[in-house]
């Protein structure tokens, strides 16, 4: 299958699962949390992942539990860091980025942020969207939107870089091209994506865009 390209003036991109692997820390975290606050970690994770804390945990406590639950569970997530590494190819992407117009957005805040990626040991574009930014997080596209508008670039104009069905549909509602990969969701459930594949290694910064060898 040929290469197929993505034209892009901006590349904006997930954190959790799409840069980073925090699997492992995520599970673990979320049923030590789960246990403390009464929930089925079963359930809860079943839609966890690419969204904000908050919002997930407001659909399991009453409302006056939320922000304190939210800041429970931030709390062990950025106390555990063994086993979060980088994803495949993401070191050689983010170097090939290098002086062109890219961004983070994500549904950590800004402390976990800075924990995962120096544990991966990635860097930090100019402008980076976290959960304290937004007023609605993924699957709202209100984060790409910022992220866009921050860089000066058209949401249109924009690969958007994804690994969960939330964000799929963020990017596709902000008006980007959306390339998914599988490491965290199988092909099926990111279906609504542009382009699926396994991991960054299919992908090469181009001059306009990115080149994705599918397949």
């Amino acid at each position: 299958m040929s290469p197929r390209k993505i034209p892009a003036a901006a590349v904006l991109l997930d954190v959790d699962g799409t840069l980073i692997d925090s699997t492992a820390v995520v599970e673990r975290t979320a049923r030590r949390w789960a246990a403390e606050y009464g929930v089925d970690a079963d359930e809860f994770l079943a839609d966890a992942h690419g969204r904000r804390t908050a919002d997930r945990v407001a659909e399991f406590l009453p409302p006056g539990r939320v922000a304190e639950g939210a800041a429970r569970l931030d709390e062990l997530e950025a106390a555990d860091t063994e086993g979060v590494v980088a994803l495949p190819g993401v070191a050689d992407l983010l170097k090939a980025l290098n002086g062109r117009p890219w961004a983070l957005v994500t549904s950590m805040d800004r402390p976990l942020l800075d924990v995962r990626r120096r544990a991966a040991g990635l860097p930090l574009p100019e402008v980076v969207i976290t959960a304290e930014d937004v007023r609605h997080g993924k699957p709202d596209p209100e984060g790409y939107l910022l992220a866009a508008r921050r860089l000066g670039v058209a949401p249109r104009d924009c690969a958007i870089v994804e690994d969960s069905p939330a964000g799929v549909r963020a990017g596709r509602a902000a008006g980007g091209r959306v390339l998914a990969v599988t490491t965290s969701h199988p092909a099926a459930a990111l279906a609504e994506a542009d382009v699926v594949v396994t991991d960054l290694t299919s992908v090469t910064v181009i001059s306009d865009g990115l080149l994705v060898a599918e397949g």
